[in-house]
């Protein structure tokens, strides 16, 4: 019992030992951070877009997978829209007999506009003969009445072609409407990314809105750490930082902040703050460059650990150990 009672102590302290000399080492690496230029832990983040269907309907391909890497406007989905290509092909019917429907109306203006040109001459040529005498007041009543007559089956035929033409039109929007839901039907990636879930499987019918894929934004990668009032307080946003990942402790990442949180709020449990009088802490982000991001998608992982350095005093040259050597 003394023996086991004697390990037990001697691992204790042995884990404290341990624990020490890595607090130590810890406050060693920042004491030799210039004091214009403040730091955090943190963990690299990105961006989670759900790929999503506009309108229910059966997935008829899948042309990637998880892990996959894909590129801006690369096809990721093709949903079935062979009822959506049937009901264009109708409308598109229709609008080629409304079409038809419109010649023929715009032909009978033609023709009642020639008759009511003719009723015109017709009632002109009564009204001089009754003043002399040649014809009749009832010829004339009756030319009036041709005339009326030619004017109203004109205007039908106008009417005629303003319905035809509506309804082209019509046709033509429900078309075209029907043509973006078939386009909505190949859905893309929007950024460069990586396929973090895929949550269907071939031939699945799902709802409008569905997650199909969860990709990863790669070109918007960064670090969140928590900085107190004094620090935060200095920080413009574009301040030059860099990033050192757990991973990768040789390798200096350049950043700058993208984000200052405009309140405080209470510090994290897992922020390492400087003094448990502390309390309050901003939340920073420090952005990786999206171009520096491209060259390297293939290695870019989100998750990992490490430390994110910002310079608050422009002054203040950066270390060696902290300056850039990944390009």
């Amino acid at each position: 019992m003394a023996k086991r009672r004697f390990f037990l102590l001697f691992g204790a302290l042995l884990v404290a030992a341990l624990a020490g000399g890595g607090y130590l080492m810890w406050l060693k690496r920042a004491e030799q951070i210039p004091a214009g230029i403040v730091w955090g832990n943190g963990r690299t983040e990105a961006d989670e877009i759900d790929i999503t269907p506009k309108f229910a309907g059966r997935i008829a391909s899948l042309l990637v997978d998880e892990g996959d890497m894909v590129q801006a406007g690369q096809i990721l989905v093709r949903m079935d829209t062979r009822d959506l290509e049937a009901e264009l092909q109708r409308v598109e019917a229709q609008i080629r007999q409304a079409q038809k429907t419109l010649d023929a109306a715009r032909a009978e203006v033609v023709q009642r506009e020639a008759q009511v040109r003719l009723a015109a001459s017709q009632l002109s040529r009564a009204e001089t003969l009754v003043k002399k005498e040649f014809v009749s007041r009832e010829v004339v009543d009756q030319r009036i009445n041709d005339r009326d007559s030619a004017a109203a089956l004109h205007a039908a035929a106008v009417a005629r072609v303003g319905e035809a033409e509506h309804a082209i039109e019509a046709a033509t929007q429900e078309a075209a409407r029907i043509k973006v839901d078939i386009a909505d039907g190949v859905l893309k990636a929007p950024r460069l990314g990586r396929v973090l879930y895929r949550l269907v499987n071939i031939g699945e019918v799902v709802g409008a809105g569905a997650k199909i894929f969860t990709l990863i934004d790669i070109s918007n990668v960064y670090m969140t750490i928590f900085l107190p009032t004094e620090d935060a307080g200095r920080i413009p946003i574009g301040s030059p930082g860099r990033i050192v990942l757990d991973a990768y402790p040789g390798r200096v990442i350049p950043a700058a902040v993208s984000f200052v949180a405009a309140r405080s709020q209470f510090t994290p449990k897992m922020v390492e703050t400087r003094s448990e009088r502390e309390k309050l802490m901003f939340r920073i982000k420090v952005k990786i460059d999206p171009a520096l991001l491209a060259r390297h998608a293939e290695q870019v992982r989100t998750g990992l650990p490490g430390i994110a350095y910002v310079r608050v005093d422009p002054g203040v040259e950066w270390p060696d150990r902290l300056q850039p050597n990944v390009e």
